[in-house]
């Protein structure tokens, strides 16, 4: 039966909690250990999380025979929208003559290619925290004189690696067994969060010290297309727009490009940053409040007033002659990420680009052919 701490409440709905892809090996490891030391057949088993909960998974196979065990266990990620959920997790262990526990990813479970991960290069891609999960619960099991071999394995896991990020961390070859605490709990930015970190760390350790920063694929796209600017400095930061710049930062980068939709960036300008919907959504009143700076006339604010996207407000204005407010707007963006960020060291140069997707280039804080030829 479900009990009220399996479930996390989001605008109003409540979403079950899953478990990570590092609960489910270490899940899978203690069955096949039992498996081969009992020489019977697992149905279920119970793990302890790394937050200290206890967890009871059904077992989806199981193989055995007097040197060898190997357990399939369904990595079920609750309601969050996780595209490993639902695949199957291996563990097979192997008793060795030794009393060490050696852990490693098989088929499907990524390889660690580029500095500044969790895992140094070339090892598995399974994080400190499950790492010492699955060898202490396996050690439970085993006792102290004996040792095993034990290999995770994914075999859909190449072909899920591509809907995360693992591609832009360099990792190869398959997923990642993660999890700090264990349990998934949809809709979390903490760990969106963690990822964009960890991808701004791999751009530091190979020496950079320029960033270009894109709420999004649209930002991308622009920043490659129209610009003509490589991606390999790009991070997209999602709607953590004060996160990241506090990131870039404590990173110590030197030097920082924006680009983005004037939907997006439009509220960064009055010092939103937190852009998601869910937390502001201020778009017009701030495009009323810098038209009126310029003195535009009552029925253009109210026209645009009434608009309900960017684009639409963006047509208004064209059409009015007052297309001067897309640079107040970009300098205020500037303006608002130099404040954010001056009373901590070291100085970040900070440049920002808006366009509309419908009608391209709006203004930059610079001329666009300078910041273009400064990163091309």
């Amino acid at each position: 039966m479900a009990k009220e701490e399996d479930y996390v409440y989001y605008n109003g709905r409540a979403l079950r909690k899953g478990f990570t892809t590092g609960t489910t090996a270490t899940a899978a490891a203690v069955a096949a250990t039992k498996a081969l030391l009992d020489q019977t057949a697992q149905d279920t088993v119970r793990v302890t999380a790394a937050n200290g909960q206890q967890v009871d998974f059904e077992i989806k196979e199981c193989h055995f025979d007097e040197h060898e065990a190997s357990i399939a266990i369904q990595k079920d990620g609750g309601d969050d929208q996780d595209a490993t959920d639902g695949m199957l997790i291996y563990a097979t262990v192997t008793l060795r003559d030794d009393d060490q526990i050696v852990l490693d990813g098989g088929k499907g479970v990524g390889r660690v290619t580029q500095a500044g991960l969790a895992n140094p290069v070339g090892m598995a891609a399974i994080n400190p925290t499950p790492r010492k999960m699955i060898k202490q619960s396996v050690r439970a099991i085993l006792g102290p004189d004996r040792g095993a071999n034990v290999i995770i394995s994914a075999p859909e896991g190449e072909k899920v690696a591509k809907l995360t990020y693992n591609p832009k961390l360099g990792i190869v070859g398959g997923i990642s067994i993660l999890g700090t605490s264990g349990i998934v709990t949809p809709m979390s930015e903490e760990s969106w969060k963690h990822s964009i970190t960890i991808e701004m760390n791999i751009h530091r350790k190979r020496g950079d010290k320029d960033l270009i920063l894109t709420p999004g694929n649209y930002g991308e796209d622009f920043l490659k297309d129209q610009m003509h600017i490589p991606v390999t400095k790009q991070v997209q930061m999602s709607n953590f727009v004060g996160y990241v710049l506090h990131e870039v930062q404590r990173l110590e980068f030197e030097k920082l490009l924006i680009v983005g939709d004037l939907g997006k960036l439009i509220k960064v300008s009055a010092g939103i940053f937190s852009t998601h919907s869910k937390d502001a959504d201020a778009r017009a009143e701030i495009m009323v409040a810098n038209l009126a700076l310029m003195g535009a006339p009552t029925e253009l604010l109210q026209k645009v007033y009434k608009c309900l996207t960017t684009i639409s407000m963006i047509e208004v204005i064209n059409a009015a002659g007052y297309q001067g407010v897309y640079q107040m707007i970009v300098d205020k963006i500037k303006l608002r990420a130099d404040k954010l960020l001056a009373h901590r060291k070291p100085h970040v140069d900070i440049d920002v680009v808006i366009f509309s997707n419908k009608t391209g280039f709006l203004a930059a804080t610079k001329p666009l052919a300078e910041i273009e030829g400064q990163w091309q």
